[in-house]
């Protein structure tokens, strides 16, 4: 025993015993990247699930205590984590992960942002003043984020530089290869005309180029009401639509209540890393939502 603790202090001593990063990520999709990024270095908690509606978040304890301890937050910003994120902060009282602070990583800051309003009025719905939030949809955001997170793991854990850059690297080989396969597969999707459930999909939309004619929520965030399915139903005689598509973590009902009368798909995505079975990693979160949308042609 003697003999263990003698070898465990001689490896503290020289530097061979690394703590892990404590990383604390709001959502799947940037507790992926980072795993992709940081390999064993971190140590990464994921506050929200993949079924769960990232706007609507409860600051809870359990997320306070995790805040506490971490030294980088990853996050996607453009006030997507407004109504819970300021409270977990505050009330972690932990001053590395801070707005403007070195441990607070906001992945928006590091893309061109769609849908900035012209005006921000509560009436319009849930409107975000940076544009829509929901960057994840387009693969090519990653590689920017990818290359800015990076280099904030290597400025909070210089010890570990070479091998964070050594992990971007190969993930930009295979990001670009996977992007470049997903491309040619969703060829036959280009121009096809969709609905969406929510504000969800722009990027989406603009990587694959989708056709949005219409959106179930008469505002974004809320729930359409039986009238306004139907005023949506009416107007797809004039603007018709190949299939209805929605976040593995909406209500499921709209979609399909439009999908029975208009007779076409409804497709559920995986929005983010374990919204379905399939949806295991970044690669195959975007290797199952091409399937799927290629599955809605059919």
């Amino acid at each position: 025993m003697q003999k263990i603790l003698y070898t465990f202090l001689l490896l503290l001593l020289s530097g061979n015993v690394h703590a892990a990063l404590n990383v604390f990520a709001c959502e799947p999709e940037w507790a992926a990247l980072t795993q992709q990024l940081a390999g064993d270095k971190a140590s990464i908690y994921t506050a929200t699930g993949p079924l769960q509606d990232p706007h609507q978040v409860q600051a809870r304890p359990s997320l306070i205590a995790k805040a506490r301890n971490a030294q980088l937050l990853v996050c996607t910003g453009a006030e997507l984590e407004i109504g819970w994120m300021p409270v977990v902060l505050r009330e972690s009282g932990n001053s590395a992960i801070q707005p403007g602070s070195g441990g607070s990583f906001e992945a928006a800051q590091y893309v061109t942002m769609l849908e900035v309003p012209t005006r921000l009025d509560r009436a319009d719905g849930d409107v975000h003043a940076a544009g829509n939030p929901h960057i994840q949809t387009d693969p090519r955001n990653f590689l920017p984020i990818a290359d800015a997170l990076s280099k904030r793991l290597v400025q909070i854990d210089p010890a570990n530089a070479a091998y964070y850059q050594q992990q971007l690297t190969t993930f930009n080989q295979q990001w670009r290869a996977a992007i470049a396969k997903w491309e040619k597969q969703a060829a036959p999707l280009r121009g096809v005309s969709i609905i969406a459930h929510h504000k969800g999909f722009p990027y989406l939309n603009d990587w694959l180029g989708l056709k949005e004619v219409a959106e179930l929520e008469p505002k974004p965030g809320m729930e359409p009401s039986a009238a306004y399915l139907g005023k949506v139903l009416g107007e797809l005689q004039q603007h018709p639509a190949r299939m209805v598509i929605r976040a593995a973590y909406q209500n499921e009902r709209p979609s399909e209540w439009i999908a029975e009368r208009a007779h076409i798909p409804a497709v559920n995505l995986p929005f983010t890393v374990g919204g379905t079975p399939q949806a295991t990693d970044l690669f195959t979160m975007f290797d199952d939502s091409v399937q799927r949308l290629l599955a809605g042609l059919k």
